[in-house]
């Protein structure tokens, strides 16, 4: 089947997740505040789970039309061919969201939706009722603007779920966002790279899957692997190439943190990923910090101080960031934080910044790039 796909970014990620479907392959696609449309099949909803690093999920599109009533909504849902999709015990498990919309009654609005998908399961299956005791088919219907978007969501958790990290730190940052993170720095595995507040150990382990072309969703399940629709044997096969893609590309990542214990939380992570041969690990405050390295990247995620009387403490640590990594002539440097002053705080304006979210939080990406002389193709 033709499917329109939608893959949810994170606010500000909208255009790392279309260049990694461009990436894949795909092309035409329409890129809007929030998510990145596309055509795809089975195979497609089943590559992008497999391989998007910093989507936040993959719909399909089932429909999109207007409501200013609830009849205008029921009339306009029971109009999806569902029993094309669901099979007659899939359990239909409706949720939704509503802005700036007529429609502003959340529960009425996934009422009247979920009543129009069983008659329209009606028409397919020529009864009245069913036992939905089957897998789960989870239907979004979104409403902004007064303009309904019908989806099926193909993920389940969240892709920002690889499978590895069990435990984090005290203020751990998203898989999905420490891959854009290193992503955007253009980062290749043929330059050094540097995490001196790795916590959890996000950011190192994202960057050694991508060095590696490990699959973020390689080690993880799907909702759609249970959707009559899919086959298994495709799933089977997109893992298996998935594994043969495998890279054995040997780069070492260095990983610092004052706090022992996260780092014995970080290497367990890194292992259960399977790049802990590619990762160092040291226990270090980021006044220690420093390389004989000649060109270096630099990830990192330190502290914000959005809790009250931190902030101070989080400035003394950029003004120790700036006089540390002064030394280091030829770095690229890439700091994410939501505070307002940490470019006054580290003594140099960024060459570049990029307004990102840590889960809610504004934050600002910074960015001081890498000498053109050190950077390769």
């Amino acid at each position: 089947m033709d499917f329109t796909l939608i893959a949810t970014a994170t606010f500000g990620l909208e255009k790392v997740v279309a260049n990694e479907l461009k990436a894949l392959g795909y092309d035409d696609l329409k890129v809007e505040n929030g998510k990145v449309t596309f055509q795809g099949d089975e195979m497609d909803i089943v590559t992008c789970n497999m391989w998007l690093r910093t989507a936040d999920r993959v719909l399909i599109q089932l429909a999109e039309f207007k409501a200013m009533s609830f009849e205008e909504l029921f009339q306009g849902t029971k109009a999806v061919e569902f029993g094309d999709i669901i099979p007659i015990n899939g359990f239909m498990h409706v949720t939704g969201k509503s802005v700036k919309s007529q429609l502003h009654s959340v529960p009425d609005v996934q009422s009247i939706v979920k009543k129009a998908v069983v008659e329209s399961m009606k028409r397919k299956y020529r009864r009245d009722t069913f036992p939905e005791d089957g897998a789960e088919y989870k239907i979004e219907v979104a409403i902004l603007k007064d303009i309904v978007t019908l989806t099926l969501d193909t993920t389940g958790p969240g892709l920002h779920k690889r499978g590895y990290r069990e435990f984090a730190g005290g203020a751990p940052i998203k898989e999905t966002l420490a891959a854009a993170m290193v992503l955007i720095s253009g980062w290749n595995p043929d330059i050094p790279l540097m995490d001196p507040f790795c916590g959890s150990g996000t950011i190192a382990i994202e960057a050694a899957m991508i060095g590696r072309n490990i699959a973020p969703g390689l080690n993880r399940s799907f909702v759609s692997e249970q959707f009559d629709f899919i086959d298994a044997e495709l799933w089977e096969d997109i893992r298996s190439h998935a594994r043969n893609s495998i890279n054995s590309k040997d780069f070492r990542i260095l990983c610092s943190d004052i706090d022992g214990r996260v780092l014995n939380t970080a290497r367990g992570n890194a292992k259960k990923a399977g790049v802990e041969d590619n990762i160092a690990f040291k226990r270090q405050d980021v006044s220690e910090f420093s390389s004989s390295k000649k060109c270096c990247y630099i990830i990192t995620n330190p502290p914000y101080g959005e809790r009250l009387g931190e902030s101070e403490e989080a400035e003394a640590i950029y003004r120790t960031m700036g006089r540390v990594f002064g030394k280091l002539d030829r770095f690229g440097f890439f700091v994410i934080t939501s505070h307002p002053d940490f470019e006054k705080c580290f003594g140099r304006k960024s060459d570049k910044n990029r307004k990102l979210y840590n889960g809610r939080l504004k934050c600002y990406y910074y960015q001081y790039l890498l000498p053109e002389s050190c950077r390769k193709k």
